[in-house]
Parts: structure tokens; sequence; C-alpha cells
């Protein structure tokens, strides 16, 4: 009767063994016992998975340790498990173990105590899991993130490194007076410099990160002077999906000039792009001087109208369009009469003043597509587009009445000028710059030569003449030749 309960408790002892047995045998991680002094008591057959070595040959090593811990830890390993057997405390550490072909396999390590009945240390458990391919994928993160750095050391130092140089990153971007904007695939703002702000007229304080383009482009359009051309530019770049685009200038209400140009950036995968840079840059004041440098090219610095330079150009252009669409151009020399005399009794100051004032007055008399020049110190040229030679004569007899009109005094003495004109048409009278030049100085040296103060078509094409009458006031106006 006492027999029957010790087989049961035996029975149920050995299913209870197998039991721990077949949970050992199915442990993923590594589970060993050491004793205090170091000794392997027993491993999990998990180490095979691991390392490729049999718990057999880990248990009939004379150390398990130095078999089982690469040489590059074993010293770590060692005075971290000292540690616990000194004081007490679990250690928990990552270490590599050496596998049988000599290669490295992470595991991250913990140490407990295990006590028996005694006081004091009985053993020591081991569990370890394998952390080999977190660490393959740290490592690739590492090399990535190396490689992105090196890659980026030239164009943008180091854009993609720490936080510190992140900052200094956008701290060098953000004294650039380039204005950059980076938008993503979805058109979303990812980053934007401070003169980008500046540049568009955000305050300082604006916030853009994550604003989609259609809602950046509600913000913008009241700042534009043409606000569907530009975004017709933008939607024409972005459609087009060209690489870079080319240098586009469009200008804000308040009159300023900006150009804008931009660029695919690539991502890692072959045709990957990760999104779009738009460069902006204020060429105001660029674009100013430049016209104030072309204006003293081509302008008069004395009256502002057009000088010789520009007159031969306009000329070459007028012939070259009027020969293409068979049409007339009319050009009317203007030589002044008694302005020598005035310069050597007054002055060239009075002479710069006779000159400003002709000018004012002639420009009320020319129309828009008549181009007015002065080629010479008292000599002008007016071009005119599409006309005939009853039209130019008009315009002779209004330019003689007005500037014969004009009255100067200097030193109490009234005196004025009066205009000799020499009228000649393309192509009746020159089929080329040189020849119609020729015929209008011929023709208006003809109005000098017949009594001045009147206007003459060219005679190579049977001229005529016409004089204005004199001027009425109501003290004689002195004119000398």
């Amino acid at each position: 009767m006492i027999l029957w309960p010790r087989r049961a408790m035996r029975r149920q002892a050995d299913v209870e063994l197998a039991l721990l047995r077949q949970v050992a045998e199915g442990v993923h991680g590594i589970e060993a016992v050491f004793d205090r002094n170091l000794r392997l008591l027993w491993i999990s057959p998990s180490i095979e998975r691991v390392t490729g070595l049999e718990p057999r040959e880990c248990m009939e090593a004379e150390d398990a340790l130095d078999l089982l811990v690469h040489e590059s830890d074993r010293a770590y390993c060692r005075r971290m498990i000292t540690q616990m057997v000194v004081d007490g405390v679990a250690q928990d550490f990552e270490l590599r173990l050496r596998r049988r072909d000599g290669e490295a396999a992470w595991v991250a390590s913990h140490w407990r105590a295990v006590p028996d009945a005694a006081p004091g240390l009985a053993a020591l458990r081991l569990s370890a899991e394998d952390i080999q391919s977190r660490k393959e994928t740290e490592y690739k993160l590492l090399e990535t993130v190396t490689e992105l750095r090196r890659a980026q050391a030239l164009r943008e130092h180091y854009l993609l490194r720490s936080n510190d140089e992140r900052q200094r990153l956008a701290a060098l971007l953000n004294l650039i007076r380039l204005g950059i904007l980076f938008m993503d695939q979805e058109r979303r703002v990812l980053y934007y410099n401070r003169a980008m702000l500046e540049i568009w007229g955000y305050p300082e304080d604006t916030h853009l990160i994550g604003m989609r383009e259609s809602t950046l482009q509600s913000k913008a359009a009241t700042l534009l002077e043409d606000a569907q051309a530009y975004f017709a530019h933008v939607a024409e770049v972005l459609d087009a999906k060209q690489p870079m685009s080319d240098e586009y200038e469009f200008r804000f209400a308040d009159g300023r000039v900006i150009t804008d140009r931009s660029a695919v950036v690539a991502g890692a995968g072959k045709d990957q792009r990760i999104g779009r840079v738009w460069i902006y840059e204020d060429v105001t004041e660029a674009r100013r001087i430049s016209a104030q440098l072309i204006s003293m090219a081509e302008r008069d610095p004395l009256t502002n109208i057009f000088n010789r330079r520009r007159f031969h150009e306009e000329l070459e252009r007028m012939l070259a369009d009027a020969a293409r669409r068979g049409t007339s151009v009319g050009l009317l020399g203007i030589d002044l009469d008694g302005f020598k005399p005035i310069n050597d009794a007054f002055g060239h100051q009075a002479g710069d003043e006779v000159l400003v004032k002709l000018v004012e007055r002639v420009g009320g008399v020319v129309r828009r597509n008549e181009m007015f020049f002065r080629v010479g110190g008292d000599e002008f040229s007016i071009l005119v587009p599409d006309t005939k030679a009853a039209a130019l004569a008009e315009l002779a007899n209004r330019l003689c009445e007005s500037i014969g009109n004009l009255v100067f005094e200097f030193d109490g003495r009234r005196t004025g000028v009066t205009a000799s004109i020499g009228i000649a048409l393309f192509p009746e009278h020159g089929c080329d710059e040189e020849s119609l030049m020729a015929a209008a100085d011929e023709a208006m040296y003809r109005s000098k030569a017949e009594g001045r103060n009147r206007w003459s078509l060219s005679a190579r094409g049977g001229g005529e003449s016409a004089r204005m009458p004199a001027s009425s006031s109501d003290e004689p106006v002195s004119r000398e030749d």
C-alpha cells in the first residue's frame, strides 16, 4: 500500500523531467548554468544554432568561456561576471560569441545568481538572445549614414550629420542671400531658409513646414504682379518633370524682380526622386544697374533721348522688318539753325539749356511709334515705321513750327533756333542704311541752302521743300547763323 504512491511520484517526476528537457531543447535563446568557478554545468541545445558548437563540445571544454566567448570580449566578460560574484548584482551586457567558423555572433547576455539552500552563491545562470541580425542592421545603417555624410561633404557640409551639424548648416543656409525651398514628392514644404521668407515678404515667424503647394500659392497670389502667369510656369516645370529648370524671371506687386530655378533631388534608388528644390534670387538691384548701364550706353546724357548708337541699331532693325513685310520707313534728319551763335555768345550752359528745352518741346510733338534721337551736337533724327511721304511732311511741319516758336532769354537778350529738316523714305530714296541716311542729309542741306527753317523731301525721287513762316512775337527774335 505504501509503494504505489512512491511509484506514482517517481513516474510524475519522470514526466516533469521529460517536459523540462523538451522545454530546454525548444528554448530559442541560449540558456546555460555555471558554477561559481565558471565551470559549465549545463547548456541548452540552442547553442549549436547560434555558434555551430554542440552542447557536448561545450561541456567537455576545459574552459567553456574561452571556447564560447570571442577573444575581443573575454576579458570584459570575466570582469563583469567577477563583479556580479562579488556584489551579487545581476549583469546585463552585449558580447560576441565565437562561432565554429571563427566569425563573431552577437548576443545580449543576462547573468543571474542561482542561490542554493545554503547561504552564498551556488551557481550562475546565463540567458542570452541572438542579436546578430540587429547588429548587422545597425552596422549597415551606420555604413549608410557614413556614406551619406561623405557624399554630402562638398555640397552641403554634412546636412544629415548630428543635430549640432545640422544647426551649423542651417545657420549657413540662413546667411545665404538666395532663397531656398525644398518640397517633397507630395508637394509639401520640407525646408526653407530665412532668405526665402524675406524674398517672398513673409514675416520671420511664418511656419511653412508641411504646407501643401496649393496653400502656399494661395498665400503668394496677392504678392505677385501676375500670379496666374507664375503659377502656370510652376505647373509647366512640374508637369514636364525637368531634372533642372531654366531661369525664370517674374515680378512682385511691389516692383521687385525675382528669378527662380529648380532641380529634382534624386533618391538613393535608380530613377527615385525625393522632391524638388527651388532657388529664388532677388535681382531687382542687378536689373536696375543693368538698365542704367544700357541707358548710359544708348541714351544721350544731357537730353536723355536715344543716342547715335541706338539710332543705328533701330534703323537697321526697322529696315530689316520693313523689307520682310514690304512696308516703308521714314527718316527725318534735323539740324538746328542758329545754335552755334548761342553757344559762342552765351556759353555752353546756355546751349545745353536750349537743347534740353527743345527736346522737351519735340517730345510733345512726336507720336508713340516715332523714335527721336540726338545723333550729334545740334543734330537730331526721327525714325517713323510704316509711313508715307505726306505723313512725314506733316510731322516736319509740326517740328518746324514747334522749334521755331521756342524763345530763350540770356543776359537780357531774346534768341531762338529754327530747324532745317531733310526727309527720306525707304525704299524710294534708299534701300539700305547708308543710302537712306545720305538721302536725308542731302535733303537737309537743301533746306539750309534754300533759307532754313523748312523741310525738304529727298530729291532722289523728285523731292519738294516747304518753308515755315517766321515766329510771331511782340519782340523780334534774333536768329544768327
